[in-house]
């Protein structure tokens, strides 16, 4: 038993002093860990520090860059606005010394006035004394009375102002005359050289090219069969002859002749040629012809610039296409009478855009006057009435040939365009004689005077050239001669635009050496 305890006793001891050693020990470890994390956060800490340090050194910097380049900023812009303040000082100095220059003048002026205004009140007064001595003395003379002689003075000088105001009148009327119709000679041309439109001459067949001369058998058919149908289908004469590789389509009626050209190039690329196929392919032409017409109508307007035409009207611009006048296509008639009509309205100062519209339709009732009764012009004025044109509009069309009285200066525009497009030359068939008799004429008139040796009528008319006999005209009387020559023209000739009357006088001395 006593053994035991001591066991247990010494047991005990172990263990206390085990615990002991365990605790010192685990004291150490612990101890060295503190000093080992108080050793890197102090290293940390110096770290962080040594980088503040750094970072606030970095951001002084910077702040002292900016202030410099702030302070360098503001030193240029007060530099500037002191020179521009130093600017406008010198301005305003100079101003000032010139008021002060126009107030000198001022005052030599009004004291030169001064004087001036002193001496003429001293010659009114002399001029009415002298004035009052006359009358006296004129009543003296005469017997008359101031009254009476008033009376008769007055009498004179009114029957001498009414004859040098009617001598005034006519000659400001003349001038007048004459600076109105340069004037207008002056627009006319203009507008004609900023117009430039093509011409269509009038033409009454169309040629269909053939890739072989056996399709013309084809187009014949049996019996003649194919031919029949096509010419019964489009209204056109077929001509086949021995031109190789070619059908001639003939007729009066272009959109009938277009049909007839597409249906038999549509045939011919098909290579089925009966009367079945002929029907289908000619309803294709006419359709794609109406399709061609109001596309036609729509570049029109869109060419010209006028906007909100009636989709109906569009139609008959396009069909215009088709439509010629002594031997002028319509269509293009009625777009250059357009463009000349805003040109010539821009130049007076009306409204481009309704004069546009005026030209563009004032020939609309061309499009239909082969298939219904009256004039192009009443047919044309009864279409715009329909469709709601403007009452500006439908006079120009009414008024264009002078059949009614223009009632705004739009329509008088429209009738001049329409007048200058017609004119042109080559525009229509009908004034190539004319216009060759035009040129005759002018050089006839030329050649009338005396000392003219030869004249050449060159620019399409718009130029003349004189050659002259060097013994007969001196360098004086060509002058005149060109002045006199320019004058007839104006007299006896009607042209558009003006004529350049060119003398050419050439001396020429010969020689021989022997």
């Amino acid at each position: 038993m006593g053994g035991v305890i001591i066991t247990v006793i010494i047991a005990l001891v172990v263990a206390v002093v085990s615990f002991a050693v365990g605790t010192s020990l685990h004291e150490q470890k612990v101890r060295k860990t503190i000093g080992d994390a108080n050793e890197k956060a102090k290293e940390i800490t110096d770290k962080a520090a040594k980088a503040a340090e750094d970072l606030k050194r970095e951001k002084l910097l910077e702040v002292k860059e900016e202030s410099i380049k702030q302070k360098n900023e503001l030193e240029k812009e007060t530099k500037e606005r002191r020179s521009e303040l130093q600017r406008q000082e010198r301005r305003v100095l100079q101003k000032e010394e010139a008021v002060d220059k126009k107030s000198e003048a001022l005052e030599r002026r009004e004291a030169s006035c001064n004087a001036k205004e002193n001496e003429l009140n001293k010659q009114r007064e002399k001029i009415a004394r002298l004035n009052e001595e006359r009358v006296q003395e004129l009543e003296r003379i005469s017997g008359l009375t101031s009254e009476q002689a008033k009376e008769y003075l007055l009498k004179i000088v009114e029957d001498d102002v009414k004859h040098e105001s009617a001598l005034m009148i006519k000659e400001y009327e003349s001038r007048a005359k004459e600076e109105a119709d340069k004037k207008a000679r002056d627009l006319v041309v203009n507008a004609i050289q900023r117009c430039a439109a093509d011409h269509v001459a009038e033409t009454t067949i169309s040629v269909v090219q053939l890739p072989n001369d056996e399709m013309k058998g084809r187009i014949i058919g049996r019996e003649g069969r194919n031919i029949r149908t096509l010419e019964t289908m489009t209204g056109v004469d077929l001509i086949i002859d021995d031109t190789p590789e070619a059908v001639i389509l003939s007729g009066f009626d272009p959109i009938r002749r277009e049909v007839a050209r597409i249906a038999l190039e549509k045939l011919i690329v098909d290579g089925r040629i009966h009367p079945a196929k002929i029907e289908e392919m000619v309803e294709k032409a006419k359709k794609e012809v109406e399709t061609m017409i109001r596309e036609e109508g729509e570049a029109a307007a869109l060419e010209v610039g006028v906007p909100n035409i009636h989709p109906e009207l569009i139609k008959l611009l396009g069909r215009m296409k088709f439509r010629t006048s002594y031997g002028q296509n319509a269509l293009k008639h009625s777009i250059e009478v357009a463009e000349l009509s805003g040109l010539l309205a821009s130049e007076i100062g009306l409204d481009v855009r309704m004069a546009k519209r005026a030209g563009l339709l004032h020939d609309i009732g061309k499009a239909v006057d082969h298939e219904m009764e009256g004039t192009h012009i009443q047919l044309g004025a009864d279409l715009c009435r329909k469709f709601k044109e403007s009452p500006i509009v439908i006079n120009a069309v009414e008024s264009h040939h002078g059949d009614v009285e223009p009632t705004s200066l739009i329509a008088c525009v429209v009738q001049a365009a329409d007048t200058i497009s017609a004119s042109r030359p080559g525009a229509r068939r009908e004034t190539l004689d004319a216009y060759t008799n035009r040129l005759k004429q002018l050089e006839d008139i030329t050649n009338s005077f005396k000392g003219v040796d030869k004249s050449f009528a060159i620019q399409a008319g718009r130029e003349v050239r004189v050659m002259v006999v060097p013994d007969q005209v001196n360098d004086a009387e060509m002058v005149l001669m060109a002045h006199d020559i320019a004058k007839k023209i104006e007299a006896e000739m009607e042209y558009p635009g003006q004529i350049k009357v060119n003398i050419i006088r050439e001396s020429r001395v010969s020689d021989y050496a022997k």
